[in-house]
């Protein structure tokens, strides 16, 4: 059984989640907080496997709560939140506190989306309660890790240099590992990202308005027939694979998800090692699954460079891991390191 907490101020909310995740045989609802305070409390006091948790709460907010929870009793927290625009901003918030998910609060019995709402909800909390939280703060040390693997020779040791264009692929603690390696770069950054990050739909346009506030780089949404420009960070749009053409200018597609995903990682990263070949660096960062090592295969076959985040610093050590496994992964860094790297990558000298 997955023991969850439900924390939500609603007594309607909370009444609707409930109902949701006891529905599912293998969740059992161990305690309802309505407030921040008694959230933490709880917690405390019943160790459960996840906690559902809102943003606009009494006392002590979401966010804030979440910060608390991550300190003092590391436990995967799953933000439900409803999806205006003021609610995206707390719940990128929360993700950079440690939430490891965002997700808008279910539509109730009767609307369209009720089903799959419910549906999203509970294989979320069933991901989510396995995740192993690696990340403490303070752990994110300057320090680069042996490779698990080493890659091919033709790769082995090689600088990396003269690099125009970088991939970035995300997931679970994306959001918060972004912030961070965005807002190490100066506005001068000599070259555009393509960023990819598997995020709740609606949630896309928030979360590039909120990485723009916290960095000297420009980070926006991408248009389809947008021409690369440097100091430019493209954040695929909701439910589009992000890839580049021939002339060098961004291309948005609808083509079927791979492996479950669209936006992914693996469509961007191919597509970065058949525009600019030795000139393309992909990096991957923290989060479930194996999104982008198949990209990471197709790019380095190119000519291309591949950096993986280490274990320590990942929230979770999944796509990274897939990379490192493979033997893809040129450099292994914790995620205080990757701007530095980039940055040495593409000749930047601020």
């Amino acid at each position: 059984m997955i023991r969850v907490l439900v924390a939500d101020d609603s007594p309607t909310a909370r009444l609707l989640l409930v109902d949701l995740l006891r529905a599912d045989p293998e969740i059992e609802v161990v305690g309802e907080a309505t407030h921040g305070e008694e959230a933490l409390a709880l917690v405390h006091a019943l160790r459960p496997d996840l906690v559902t948790m809102d943003i606009q709460m009494p006392r002590l907010d979401g966010f804030q709560t979440t910060r608390r929870i991550m300190a003092e009793a590391p436990t995967p927290i799953v933000v439900v939140s409803s999806l205006d625009v003021r609610d995206v901003r707390f719940s990128l918030e929360a993700l950079r506190a440690g939430a490891l998910a965002v997700l808008p609060r279910p539509s109730g019995p009767g609307a369209p989306t009720h089903a799959e709402d419910a549906r999203r909800l509970v294989a979320t909390v069933k991901g989510m309660a396995q995740v192993k939280l690696v990340r403490r703060p303070g752990q994110h040390l300057p320090t680069t890790t042996p490779l698990a693997a080493p890659p091919p020779a033709t790769h082995a040791g090689r600088p990396l240099r003269g690099v125009r264009a970088v991939g970035i692929a995300a997931s679970t603690g994306g959001p918060a590992a972004l912030r961070t390696v965005l807002g190490a770069l100066p506005a001068d950054f000599p070259a555009p990202i393509l960023v990819v990050q598997h995020i709740a739909i609606g949630f896309a346009e928030g979360l590039a308005r909120w990485l723009d506030e916290a960095c000297r780089v420009h980070v926006a949404l991408a248009s389809d027939g947008e021409r690369l420009r440097p100091g430019r960070v493209y954040l695929s749009p909701n439910d589009f694979h992000l890839g580049v053409g021939a002339a060098g200018h961004l291309r948005l597609s609808s083509e079927p998800p791979i492996d479950g995903f669209r936006p992914s990682g693996d469509h961007l990263f191919r597509s970065l090692g058949e525009a600019l070949g030795p000139a393309a660096l992909a990096v991957v960062l923290t989060g479930m699954g194996r999104d982008g090592t198949e990209g990471a295969r197709a790019l380095r076959a190119a000519g291309g460079a591949v950096v993986a985040q280490d274990e320590a610093s990942s929230d979770v050590f999944g796509m990274p891991a897939a990379v490192i496994e493979a033997g893809l992964a040129d450099r292994i860094v914790p995620l205080g390191s990757v701007a530095a790297l980039l940055k040495e990558a593409v000749g930047a000298v601020g």
